[in-house]
């Protein structure tokens, strides 16, 4: 085979040779062109074949014809080649079909669209409609679709909300059956801790822990997660705080199902007279709190019924609704050097945590003078969970937000966070805390989202020591991309979301290292049909 070019490069012959293996050799004027290059210039014309291919039939599925000339090809192959586009064959007629404002009555009163693609499909094929009868039965599947999916997507939200508030039957017959046993059985009232082991509440060589919980199961799986891991723990003082109607349950629990040889203390908010003297800031801003909620939220009927919010907005509003943000129980934090004036430092845990390692190094964490050890959620390999700053939880298209703060901040978790009580009790951050709340009653619950962590991170702001993520893995409770294996690693799992571990809506992948700390064998767990899934 031989190619051969004029000395112009306008023509390309292709002559035949005698072996495709012999030595070719093409004159361009005087000089010579070997093998390689002429490869290369096959290769090429190659590429330009292919490339003209894929133009004509692009061109063919936007409703053109194939051109049949070459002088056709180049005004289609000229413009693009040039940079320059050509002129839209979708009909303008399409596009001002699809950009009418949909009616609201039209939608009620119009006909039944196709229900899926090929259904779609198939009545374009079989009535051939011009363009606008096209985009007018186009524009109604998808509009139904939308509406419909919005209506799931809402139906979705309201039923979480309420597996998410509502108290399962088997936690609920669990404290009735409790209470009674309060009542009945003097070893169900024991005094905790036994006097001889008093003297421990207030000694710092202990390793104090804080756990506010009006949640009898939960707190179990906190104490026993907590001392089944622990190397010595001898030397583990646990203070259980709970509310007066959870008081005789919890008590009965611990009385009967004691974690010897730990010490284990439960106490009522009643129980404590910083409680029961005078004003408490934080009670006071929680009933301002609900009474402004009420007002300003609705309730779930109202939210749901809501024809023009977008779904998120409405889960937005449902999640105001949860009963635990009118709950004394997560604010508790915000009071613990007055709660524990004689003690020095405290890890505080969250009832949704299960701890898998032993502790007691966390009191070997130096931490710099600052009062808070927390891990940092702004960095880490799980982008959906690590990635919350400043800006994720505070407003900052409000003033009195964007005037103080960095939005781009690097945020931080509660759930198991080390305080040091004696450099808390020399700042004001309780004051901070309780100035915040007020501003954001004022500002009609504008200045950040629901949940205690926001005044939070602004009352704690300049006095968060880093600790190591080892130490708090987030997430368990919203979102199910963590693998057993990585929860594993981790030295505490924190189940924070709706998706609690003592609820059917938690993910059933991960619940088993909830469960696990839970003995299904014991009377009480089993009267009240709680089951491992």
């Amino acid at each position: 085979m031989q190619l051969h070019i004029s000395p112009s490069l306008r023509h390309v012959t292709v002559l035949p040779a005698k072996g495709f293996k012999e030595f070719i050799k093409v004159k361009v004027g005087s000089k010579r062109l070997s093998y390689r290059m002429v490869f290369y210039c096959l290769l090429f014309l190659t590429f330009l074949l292919r490339f003209v291919f894929v133009l004509t039939a692009i061109d063919t599925i936007d409703g053109e014809r194939k051109c049949s000339t070459l002088g056709c090809l180049g005004k289609k192959i000229g413009p693009r080649i040039l940079g320059k586009r050509l002129e839209s064959t979708v009909p303008e007629v399409i596009y001002r079909v699809l950009e009418e404002p949909s009616d609201q009555t039209d939608t009620q009163t119009r006909p039944e669209s196709p229900q899926t693609l090929e259904e779609f499909i198939a009545e374009m094929k079989d009535g051939r409609p011009d363009a606008k009868t096209f985009a007018v039965k186009l524009k109604a599947m998808v509009t139904q679709l939308e509406e419909r999916t919005r209506t799931a997507k809402i139906q979705e939200y309201l039923y979480r909300h309420v597996a998410s508030s509502s108290i399962p039957k088997q936690l609920h017959c669990l404290a009735l059956k409790l209470a009674h046993e309060h009542s009945t059985n003097s070893n169900a009232r024991l005094q905790l801790p036994s006097p001889e082991l008093v003297p421990a509440l207030v000694d710092n060589s202990y390793f104090h822990f804080v756990l506010a919980s009006d949640n009898i199961l939960a707190a179990s799986v906190v104490a026993s997660s907590l001392v089944q891991n622990f190397i010595r723990p001898e030397k583990i003082v646990l203070h259980i705080i709970t509310d007066r109607k959870t008081y005789a349950p919890m008590q009965a629990w611990f009385s009967l199902h004691p974690l010897t040889p730990a010490v284990i203390e439960v106490k009522g908010l009643h129980h404590f007279d910083w409680f029961t003297k005078g004003k408490v800031p934080v009670m006071e801003a929680m009933e301002k709190d609900q009474k402004a909620r009420s007002q300003f939220r609705g309730g779930s009927s109202a939210i749901v019924a809501n024809k023009t919010e977008k779904p998120k907005i409405i889960a937005a509003k449902l999640q105001a609704l949860s009963p635990k943000y009118n709950s004394l129980m997560n604010h508790i934090r915000i009071h613990l050097p007055e709660l524990f004036p004689s003690l020095d430092k405290i890890v505080f845990l969250d009832d949704d945590i299960v701890v898998q390692t032993d502790l007691s190094p966390l009191w070997d964490i130096d931490m710099n003078g600052k009062v808070n050890g927390a891990v940092e959620t702004c960095r880490g390999e799980d982008k959906y969970v690590m990635s919350k700053r400043f800006k994720s939880y505070l407003n900052f298209s409000h003033p009195l937000i964007a005037e103080h703060f960095d939005p781009s901040e690097c945020a931080w978790a509660y759930g198991m966070n080390i305080f040091d009580l004696e450099e808390w009790r020399k700042t004001n951050i309780s004051h901070t805390y309780y100035y915040w709340l007020q501003q954001n009653l004022k500002s009609d619950l504008s200045l950040w989202q629901l949940g205690t962590l926001p005044p939070g991170l602004i009352a704690f702001h300049g006095h968060v020591h880093t600790i190591d993520p080892f130490w708090h893995m987030l997430g368990l409770g919203y979102q199910d991309n963590t693998t057993l294996a990585e929860a594993q690693s981790a030295g505490v799992i924190h189940f924070n979301g709706r998706a609690k571990p003592w609820l059917d809506i938690a993910f059933p992948q991960l619940r088993p290292l909830w469960t696990k700390y839970i003995n299904f064998s014991d009377k009480l767990i089993k009267s009240c049909h709680i089951r491992a899934s």
